[in-house]
């Protein structure tokens, strides 16, 4: 089904929209406000859900259900507000709103709905919808077989052009990204692939087999969604076709879920990498459920500070003797930690781009560990200088805190950069190396190594 051709909103018209949506539910002006809603891209609608209150919410979809876009608009929901809006709705009236969506988008939304919902709308879906969506749900939600569309064109390479324009013009109505016709043969194997703008430009009397592009780049059912959003970036598609094991043509990926999913695991990355969790909506969710998601991420924190507070103590008389190494003590774990995140951060992300070849390894790690000896040797250098300007007793403590900052900064670079690679050549998500869990190791063995230097070199 395609997409409603209105306008999407951008910068303040959407908080426009917001505010007079929720004055005319305050006025109960039920028809200003299904006029107002036909005239709305889905997807500001939405964005404007988003600010709602959880009545606000029931009401007004109460009133977008009695449109055409309701459809339209539960494929732009997020998720969480997309299942509880969808609860207080019988099965029969789903089934007719999935039946109106793309496959791809009924599939999603089935996917997140509890499994006995979800069974009891397919029971009231017409047969040929029902079978699309159940095809789709076979596979896992997270490869190329989830995210897939079978509504795409695809023609047979034994026509001729007269016959594939006339087939085009006849089926194309319905088909997602008809630029791209795919050319099949045999039980519908995939054989070749033309742009529409190539098909016109061809003698009529032509044959597709004589005029297709047989390099043809392709993705299998059971392809991580991450290697699809590689392939479509790495070869600029708009659509990327989907094979089985026989490699039949089963589907389409489009770009517009392309997007969805980079924008997708890029969130999940970045909260791993801070240390809250890979739950995208947290923000959506209650304080509680907030609190509770991140509360086991900060327990490495936890850990790393209680195992640095015993490190300490057992140093208290080499601090009892010089009381100004508790002032350096926070700048050496401080630019051990911020350049093991630098590290891990531009590692991961390069991972999860593909610009690191894991075949480069050591060359990785030999680069991020020359890049600390360089900024390990500048900091200390500089730090150094300003502990002996600033403490002239004892005289060797400048010296004490630039060899700390030099090794535990080169420390760091190079572990902040291993770490993620192992886990890597492990088949283990890199984005949970970071965080909490690079840093504090990086603060426990860095206020070990300030204190050893410093008990070798003060002779304390």
């Amino acid at each position: 089904m395609e997409k409603s051709p209105k306008r999407e909103m951008i910068g303040t018209e959407g908080k426009v929209l917001l505010d007079t949506l929720r004055r005319l539910h305050r006025k109960k002006a039920v028809e200003n406000c299904i006029r107002l809603v036909k005239k709305t891209h889905p997807a500001d609608l939405a964005w404007v859900f988003r600010y709602l209150t959880a009545q606000e919410q029931q009401d007004i979809f109460q009133i977008i259900a009695q449109t055409e876009i309701v459809a339209d608009f539960l494929s732009e929901l997020d998720e969480s507000i997309m299942v509880e809006l969808v609860e207080g709705f019988s099965p029969r009236f789903l089934a007719k709103v999935v039946g109106n969506m793309a496959s791809d988008d009924a599939a999603d939304l089935l996917e997140a709905l509890p499994h006995e919902m979800a069974v009891e709308i397919q029971t009231h879906m017409e047969a040929g919808d029902r079978h699309e969506v159940e095809e789709l749900l076979k596979y896992h939600p997270e490869t190329a077989g989830g995210l897939m569309s079978p509504d795409f064109m695809y023609l047979d390479e034994d026509l001729t052009v007269e016959e594939a324009i006339k087939k085009v013009q006849k089926r194309s109505e319905d088909k997602e990204m008809v630029f791209y016709l795919y050319i099949t043969h045999g039980d519908g194997q995939l054989a070749g692939v033309l742009s529409l703008r190539e098909l016109i430009l061809q003698p009529m009397h032509r044959q597709l087999k004589n005029i297709m592009n047989t390099r043809v780049i392709s993705v299998t059912t059971d392809t991580d969604q991450e290697e699809v959003a590689h392939v479509v970036s790495q070869y600029n598609l708009l659509a990327v076709p989907v094979v089985d094991a026989t490699f039949k043509l089963v589907g389409i990926i489009t770009v517009d879920d392309v997007i969805d999913v980079i924008r997708k695991e890029a969130t999940e990355d970045f909260l791993q990498m801070a240390g809250a969790g890979k739950d995208q909506e947290i923000l959506l969710k209650s304080t509680f459920q907030n609190a509770f998601i991140r509360a086991p991420w900060l327990a490495a924190s936890w850990v790393g500070g209680v195992a640095a507070m015993y490190i300490i103590s057992a140093f208290e008389g080499e601090l009892l003797k010089t009381l100004a190494l508790a002032s350096f003590i926070p700048v050496v774990i401080g630019m051990g930690g911020n350049i093991a995140t630098q590290s891990s951060t531009i590692v991961v992300r390069g991972i999860a781009t593909g610009r690191i070849n894991m075949d480069e390894f050591f060359r990785i790690i030999f680069k991020e560990f020359k890049v600390g000896l360089i900024l390990g040797a500048t900091y200390g250098l500089l730090l150094g200088v300003l502990a002996w300007l600033g403490f002239m007793d004892p005289a060797r403590l400048g010296l004490v805190v630039g060899i700390s900052v030099f090794f535990v900064m080169v420390m760091a670079a190079t572990v902040g950069t291993m770490v993620p690679l192992v886990l890597k050549r492990f088949d283990i998500d890199a984005a949970v190396a970071t965080g909490p869990f690079v840093t504090t190791s990086i603060d426990i063995i860095g206020v070990y190594m300030f204190f050893m230097v410093a008990r070798m070199l003060l002779e304390l």
